[in-house]
């Protein structure tokens, strides 16, 4: 059963990651009610999606911050 799990996490781990820390940055954000709990579901699924990209592309995040930010001005 732990196999199986880790086995998971192994091929999910951005995503789970990027939904964890979503869920996260929605709790220091808000209190808990309805609209404060779809930001919560709404910052976990960006998250995710941001998770999943960074699984298929390790660069994703560094040119996304060429395409914002001056060159070198992050590093």
């Amino acid at each position: 059963m732990l196999r199986r799990i880790y086995k998971f996490y192994r091929q999910h781990y951005y995503a789970i990651n990027g939904a964890v820390i979503g869920i996260l940055v929605g709790f220091s954000f808000v209190k808990l009610g309805i609209i404060q709990t779809l930001f919560v579901a709404f910052c976990a699924a960006v998250g995710i999606l941001l998770g999943r990209q960074l699984q298929k592309d390790k660069m994703f995040l560094k040119n996304l911050l060429d395409k914002i930010l001056p060159p070198g001005s992050y590093r």
